[in-house]
Formats: structure tokens, sequence, C-alpha cells
């Protein structure tokens, strides 16, 4: 039965890793049908909007999306697509595991970990205002409901996955109330958990540790900001955000996408790796069950990465897009 997924090109390289990653899943032979919609910038153009309606009616219906990097505007300009996706969805799941890629060059040879980010409140929730001129305030929420929902999500998907370890990562020892809350709710769903050990650090210690023995880490557990500041310095210890893929999952709907930015100076150049976006889509596959094709696609990947023959130029070849992606595709078919 044919799937149907919404599509978002996004902007910048979006369109051309997108069609990179329609082009393998169509070798591949996935049995999706995309449905496309634009998002940020282009749907500004188009719509005066940033975030269509009917973008977010085809996700609701289709229950899946596959997105690429979406352009925001910093200081000004539309808000973030991305936080209104989470918000107007509810996608309160932000998951990205990070591991080493073959051939692909980094500090670190042996990591294999996996953030797990609560994505609807703490300070992006977005409520701050100016007191008087000169001074703002921005208000940080933690709720007991949103802790209890993420932490069960990080343990579950550890049982799932038969991973050993959840640790939970925190400001306690400053924002006792707050973090503390995010604590508590996290002790009291690692009690049902007992297959599965749980331990707590503290976030500059976290940060401080990873740099040095990422190995020593499984499964994180964070707050919405942290989780944004500890998955892109995760996303560095295997070579950066053009290699790792992302997702946002909610109770109903879950968008899948490449966690880099839009970057805007080598768009329409034929130059950008379609690594991140084909590996979220592969998350994708996973998440509607087309475990074969999932399978066959990451090998294939992780053939080409590992011969090292065709590399696009983040990752120190000459390789285009389209060749890249193409190397991709010979290997599926042999």
């Amino acid at each position: 039965m044919t799937q149907p997924v919404t599509l978002i090109p996004g902007d910048g390289i979006g369109p051309e890793v997108t069609e990179a990653v329609v082009r393998i899943f169509k070798v591949a032979g996935v049995d999706v049908d995309w449905e496309r919609h634009d998002a940020g910038v282009t749907a500004f153009k188009r719509h005066n909007q940033s975030l269509p309606g009917e973008l977010l009616d085809s996700i609701r219906r289709n229950k899946v999306a596959l997105k690429g990097p979406v352009t925001t505007p910093i200081g000004e300009g539309f808000t973030s697509v991305n936080v209104g996706l989470r918000k107007a969805l509810d996608l309160y799941a932000n998951l990205r595991p990070v591991r080493n890629l073959a051939g692909v060059s980094s500090r670190f040879s042996d990591v294999d970990l996996v953030i797990v980010r609560e994505n609807t409140e703490d300070l992006y929730a977005g409520l701050e205002h100016q007191i008087i001129p000169g001074v703002v305030e921005s208000l940080k929420i933690i709720t007991e409901k949103a802790s209890t929902r993420i932490a069960e999500f990080a343990f579950d998907y550890a049982r799932r996955f038969r991973r050993t370890r959840v640790t939970a990562i925190h400001k306690a020892n400053i924002m006792k109330l707050s973090d503390g809350l995010f604590l508590e709710s996290t002790r009291k769903v690692s009690r049902e958990y007992t297959d599965i050990t749980y331990d707590e650090r503290i976030v500059d210690a976290a940060c401080m540790q990873l740099v040095m023995r990422p190995e020593t880490f499984d499964v994180l557990l964070l707050p919405n900001l942290y989780g944004d500041i500890v998955s892109d310095l995760c996303a560095g210890l295997v070579g950066g955000l053009g290699v790792v893929p992302g997702a946002n999952i909610g109770e109903e709907t879950a968008v899948f996408e490449a966690v880099h930015g839009s970057a805007p100076d080598i768009a329409d150049k034929n130059l950008a790796n379609p690594t991140a976006l084909l590996l979220s889509g592969l998350m994708l596959l996973d998440h509607i069950g087309d475990l074969e094709r999932a399978t066959r696609i990451r090998a294939a990947l992780d053939r080409v990465l590992a011969a090292g023959t065709v590399r696009t130029r983040d990752l120190g070849g000459t390789a285009s897009t389209t060749e890249f992606t193409e190397a991709i595709c010979r290997e599926i078919e042999k």
C-alpha cells in the first residue's frame, strides 16, 4: 500500500537535497506518494505566511513528513518554522541519533548515542517581554506533564532499541525549581524501568565529558534549551550537522528533518551533501515499518562513504550533489 508523505523541500539547499532523497527512494523502490508543500521563505513569498495551514493539514492527514532545511531570520522577520511546527502539531519529542559513519573523519571513532530533547516548553515557549527599555525578561516554563511525557519517550526508546542507560541532563543545582521539577518527574518514570540504568549529569559537566569521553553516554534526556545546544555539540563529534539525522515526534504525527541550515551561499550550485536528510528519511522509513528498504539504503550509503571515492566538498571530496546521489543509487542497484 502506498504511503502518503508530506514533503517540505524548504529553502536554500533544501530543494536540492530533497530531490536527492526522492531520487534514492525511487531507485530503492520505496512506495511513497509525495505531497509537496512550501514552508519558510518560499512559503512567505508565495502565500505571505511561513507556515501555511494547508501544510499543517497535510501533515495531520498523512501522519508523517520529510522536511528540508528552512531559513529562520535572526532577530527579525517571521518566527521559526521549526518551532511553529512543533507547537502546532504537538511534536513533543526531538530525537537525534548520533553515530560515526564509515569513512567520515572525526575526532572520535566510537560514538553511538541518542539525544532525546523535550520540544514544547522551557525558554522556547517564547514568553518574553520588555520590562523597561534596556531590560528584557524571558520565562522558562517547565511542567510535570511535559517532563514526564519526554522521560517516558526516552525510556521507551531505550527499551525498544536495546539501549542500556538514560542520563538526564540538568542545571538543578542553580535552577532548583524548574530543573528540579524536570528531575523529579524523570526519576519517577525511571522507577518503572528497572531494566534501564538511570543517572544524572549537570549540563556543563556533561558537555565536558562529551568532548572527552563520548563513548560513556548512551541515551541523553534533556529539556529544550540544553537539548538544542547539546545535540549540535554531539553532531560535531561525528563530523558535523551534515551527517546526522533528526526527527520531531508527537502522539499523532512525526516530522523528519535535516538538522543543518539552509546554506544559501551554496544554494542552486549542486554542491550540497544530502546525507543528513537521507538519514532522516531512513528514520521515517523505520517509523512507518519499511525496515527492509531502510536497511538497503543505509548499507548503500555506508559503502559509498567507506569507499571514499565519491564525496561532497564538506567531506573533503569534489563530488556534486548529483554525483554523490547517483553513487548511492548504483550501490542500491547492485
